[in-house]
């Protein structure tokens, strides 16, 4: 019954969007779909994306034509979660991730907040676990202005981390992702 109940809510759940980007080549590893969110608590100075903070902003997803886009596309290698801030809707980006995963695609995902708090609100928040499960790779913890560098792999500044987490999972340590040009990563 208790599973159900949570099937009901995540088929319930509403995806507040910002945008899409249909083929994206710097948002991970590949040719990507992004999906940009809409709201984020961080506010970050100096954000790459700051018109997506305003949690009231954007609008409703039209999931169907996501998942459409996706499949439409045979050279995409994958999907990547962006924002605004991910982990604010982690329900609804359940819902689309489970879809995503089932059509064999990479799931990729940006947050302001580090690997550990994500598990600590998870802890509060199944669905944010959830998605981490679902991921294969995640960008962590905020934009710091000070620390930019362009010369970076998949992020903005030295402190975030691109975390491969299958192999965090398996190892059980936090275990960072190796650009071999992609090669039997997926």
């Amino acid at each position: 019954m208790e599973a159900e109940q949570a099937e009901a809510a995540a088929s319930k759940a509403v995806l507040r969007l910002a945008g899409t980007v249909e083929d994206s080549i710097v948002d991970g590893p590949g040719i990507r779909y992004t999906v940009f969110v809409q709201g984020c608590p961080h506010h970050c100075p100096g954000c790459h994306n700051p018109q997506t903070h305003d949690f009231a902003g954007g609008s409703q997803a039209d999931m169907e034509k996501i998942l459409e886009e996706i499949r439409a596309n045979p050279l995409l290698s994958g999907v990547t979660f962006s924002g605004g801030e991910p982990f604010c809707q982690p329900e609804a980006l359940c819902e689309l991730g489970r879809k995503i995963r089932a059509m064999g695609k990479q799931l990729m995902v940006y947050s302001g907040y580090t690997y550990e708090q994500l598990l600590e609100m998870g802890k509060r928040r199944p669905a944010v676990l959830e998605l981490l499960e679902l991921s294969d790779l995640l960008v962590d913890g905020p934009f710091l202005e000070e620390q930019r560098d362009l010369t970076l792999l998949y992020r903005g500044s030295a402190n975030q981390r691109v975390i491969d987490l299958k192999k965090t999972r398996e190892h059980g340590t936090v275990v960072l992702y190796q650009d071999d040009y992609c090669q039997g990563l997926w």
